[in-house]
């Protein structure tokens, strides 16, 4: 299946029945599979009339208990970002799904990993998190859908799949999961209809006093340190006995890990580390790589911006180069071998 619409019947397998989208070059095919599916399996598509409407309809079908979805590429993405920090306010599990071009601005829609701050440090105002999900093939986009359906459940709060628009266009062998066998979750907190068996629910991310709002966000914190020791997810591959590791995720660890193969077989002893998710960023991996490696290499589809979390997490230990391509370029094989030989001379 094309990347695309393998993450539209992966949602819909995950119980997904709700999606609010609008068109925009490199993801329409996933809002165009919707559309198709939905009538027929008795579930809701419906193209908005803007990303903003999109957004605030995932929050109301989101707010009734339902599993919601919705999808953009860059520009969408950021004008839902006010919805999104709603949604995250109200405390809500949905689905955000940003196949990324290059930018800023309508930029181009060639492939790009330029919105990693957006997502991770920034989606919207106040303070909260989303859990970010980084897949490198069109299967893992798959497996990470219902996982991020499911987590975003667990913790009461708007998860997010960044892709880009490599994966979201190409095509590879997919199985995807029956949702036959799942399990209904209970939502107690959902606006649902009471029947006269209990209290009213309210669904607000509005509070006027200031030590509730405080509050409240100090225990939004509480689950996101849980969720920090628990979640991390990271590849390792060749890591163990490598004196240079690439940190790299989606297509750009495709790449690095060619890169990586070549080094080997030219006797480099190199190794890659891919981060699964984004947030919660997987700094044991590094972490555990500084006790070992002599030099980090940092490559992204972008002028450099995941680089930040892995300096954080070697803490100046051992020095973190970056090599990436923007606006739409990807990086080839060579030139990040080429990048690895230059860590080589500054790392001995």
């Amino acid at each position: 299946m094309k990347g695309n619409e393998a993450l539209a019947e992966a949602a819909i397998q995950a119980g997904c029945r709700h999606f609010f989208g609008y068109p925009i070059t490199p993801q329409t095919e996933l809002a165009a599979y919707m559309s198709k599916r939905m009538p027929k399996i008795g579930g809701t598509y419906l193209q908005a009339e803007s990303e903003i409407a999109a957004i605030n309809m995932v929050l109301g079908a989101a707010s009734a208990g339902m599993r919601a979805m919705t999808s953009s590429s860059s520009p969408g993405i950021s004008l839902k970002t006010e919805g999104i920090s709603y949604i995250a306010g109200s405390d809500l599990p949905a689905l955000i799904i940003n196949v990324q071009r290059g930018g800023p601005g309508l930029g181009g829609i060639q492939p790009s990993q330029a919105d990693y701050w957006q997502a991770t440090k920034a989606t919207g105002h106040g303070d909260f998190q989303l859990l970010v999900f980084a897949p490198s093939t069109v299967q893992e986009m798959v497996d990470l859908v219902a996982d991020a359906f499911d987590l975003a459940d667990q913790y009461r709060m708007p998860a997010m799949i960044l892709a880009d628009g490599m994966l979201g266009q190409m095509m590879e062998p997919v199985e995807i999961r029956s949702s036959s066998d799942r399990k209904p979750i209970e939502k107690p907190w959902a606006t649902n209809g009471h029947q006269g068996k209990r209290k009213h629910n309210v669904v607000n991310s509005l509070y006027l006093k200031a030590p509730d709002l405080e509050a409240l966000v100090r225990e939004r914190f509480q689950r996101y340190e849980e969720i920090k020791k628990t979640q991390q997810r990271a590849e390792e591959y060749l890591v163990e006995d490598a004196d240079y590791v690439v940190v790299a995720y989606g297509a750009s660890a495709r790449v690095s890990r060619s890169a990586v193969n070549a080094a080997r077989e030219k006797g480099i002893k190199a190794g890659l580390i891919r981060p699964i998710t984004l947030w919660p960023f997987p700094q044991d991996a590094i972490k555990r790589a500084t006790q070992h490696v002599k030099g980090f290499l940092t490559v992204e589809m972008s002028m450099g911006q995941m680089v930040d979390d892995v300096r954080l997490a070697v803490n100046g230990v051992k020095p973190v180069e970056f090599y990436g391509r923007t606006g739409g370029v990807i990086p080839t094989p060579a030139e990040v071998l080429g990048a690895i030989e230059n860590l080589m001379g500054g790392a001995k």
